[in-house]
């Protein structure tokens, strides 16, 4: 053996090892002893008694291998590293783990959905903010849509499933939702669904079902379709004009999805996705209106508290009994006869000022032009306007508010200061009559642009007698 060693260039104990091996079988890696563990003695009944009484406490509740190390020093004087409880607690988990625990391969028919939202960057009129990305995808053939929302809400699912359903001219029978979705919840075998979700699937004819809580390997395909669509078409950041715009570039990109093959079955997926649309049901005859009714009653000032935002309803509505129409974009005022009165952007998230419409508070400046150094208004206008009104007299004011508010009637309030601004800036009078008039022709595209006009033209006509100095 030393002879083999010395020739070979290998050790004598190598040698030794396999002149006397009788079996070469293949045999499974045995596991490694880590250097280390031997400063856990004494500690072990600690830390298993501990995972022992994890096993009667929520999942979210139950001891982290971290928690088990700021535990032994704080309580038990330990003064090892942090590795040897953790690979202790691994070893004990493995040979704790039930014979029930881990996951199934689900299938899935043709005609389900899985919902899922999401969220990714884009820019829309210039301004970069975040979207929810809404996310339908078929597991059966993998076809995958997506639209953009700014919010969360019943009325975004709605909408948005209502949008993915005109588009391929079908309703699933089958959807599969997130228990975060916005329309409902599932609470142990009790399912909660919004009114409004509600009525959208008895007029669609579908069913839902949620998921368990933090249960999202339920849906895993969606899970998957909201990274893969995130990544694939929200990088880098789409730009659109309206957020509609970008829905429509979408669902397009979306459509393109069905040339490629599906990873396991090996078919292009838009052929797949034809059993799809035959196993689900036909579109009733008129689309679904996703918009939720509610109550409110204005202040003393006409304003409104909708989802923690205050929105103005104007000051002639004041503690009166409103309705009010929350759709996924718009927010509409309505009165008590059903009359819509006002309409504004559907804000999301905390908003720290009042959302107005500008003609809304027109009405009872002229009534008390006193207040239109604090009005809000005051700052919508522009620097003339806002200096003209500043050095008005009470009566001027009234007279300029009052014409402003003739005028917005029916060239709308842009218009009204635009006019108010371009009399100003000529330094002609402000009145109801050029006022009104200026208004609806910038509102209808016929004021010329102005220009200066060169009136030398003129000095053709006359003649100056260069002895008596007379212009003949």
């Amino acid at each position: 053996m030393r002879e083999i060693a010395r020739t070979l260039g290998v050790s004598r104990a190598s040698v030794a090892k396999y002149a006397e091996q009788e079996d070469f079988s293949p045999a499974p890696p045995a596991p490694l002893a880590r250097p280390g563990a031997s400063v856990l003695t004494g500690f072990e009944h600690i830390i298993e008694r501990w995972l022992g009484e994890d096993q009667r406490r929520p999942r979210k509740q139950r001891h982290t291998a971290k928690r088990i190390f700021d535990r032994l020093v704080d309580e038990h004087g330990f003064t090892g590293t942090y590795s040897p409880v953790q690979r202790h607690v691994k070893k004990w988990t493995a040979r704790n783990r039930q014979a029930g625990e881990g996951f199934t391969e689900l299938v899935w028919p043709a005609g389900t959905v899985q919902v899922d939202f999401g969220q990714a960057e884009a820019i829309i009129a210039g301004i970069r903010q975040v979207l929810h990305i809404f996310v339908v995808s078929f597991p059966f053939s993998n076809m995958r849509f997506v639209q953009g929302y700014r919010g969360e809400t019943a009325e975004c699912v709605c909408h948005g499933l209502r949008r993915v359903f005109e588009h391929i001219g079908a309703v699933p029978r089958h959807m599969v939702f997130d228990n975060a979705t916005g329309i409902g919840r599932r609470v142990g075998t009790k399912v909660v669904e919004t009114k409004l979700f509600g009525a959208f699937k008895l007029h669609y004819r579908a069913e839902s079902r949620y998921c368990n809580p933090y249960s999202g390997h339920e849906k895993g395909n969606v899970e998957n379709a909201v990274g893969f669509l995130r990544r694939n078409f929200m990088v880098p950041e789409p730009e659109a004009a309206t957020l509609a715009g970008l829905n429509e570039v979408l669902l397009a990109r979306c459509d393109a999805l069905a040339s490629t093959t599906h990873y396991r079955k090996g078919l292009p997926l838009g052929e797949l996705f034809t059993q799809d649309v035959a196993a689900s049901l036909e579109l009733p005859g008129v689309g679904f209106d996703p918009v939720r009714y509610e109550s409110r009653k204005a202040d003393k000032t006409g304003n409104l508290l909708i989802d923690g935002n205050t929105y103005a309803a104007g000051p002639a509505f004041h503690s009166r009994s409103l309705t009010v129409g929350l759709r996924h974009d718009v927010i509409e005022i309505l009165d008590e006869h059903s009359e819509p009165i006002r309409s504004f952007p559907r804000a999301f998230g905390r908003q720290t000022e009042t959302i107005f419409e500008p003609a809304s508070l027109v009405p009872l400046l002229v009534t008390k032009p006193g207040a239109w150094s604090h009005s809000p208004l005051r700052a919508l206008v522009t620097d003339p306007v806002r200096d003209w009104l500043d050095q008005a007299t009470a009566t001027d004011r009234r007279r300029l508010l009052n014409a402003v508010d003739a005028a917005s009637g029916s060239a709308g309030f842009d218009a009204a200061m635009q006019a108010a601004d371009t009399l100003i800036r000529r330094g002609d009078q402000p009145d109801m009559a050029a006022l009104g008039m200026l208004a609806r022709r910038m509102a209808h595209g016929t004021e010329p642009a102005a220009a200066n006009v060169d009136l030398s033209v003129y000095d053709t006509f006359t003649t100056l007698n260069t002895t008596t100095g007379e212009v003949a």
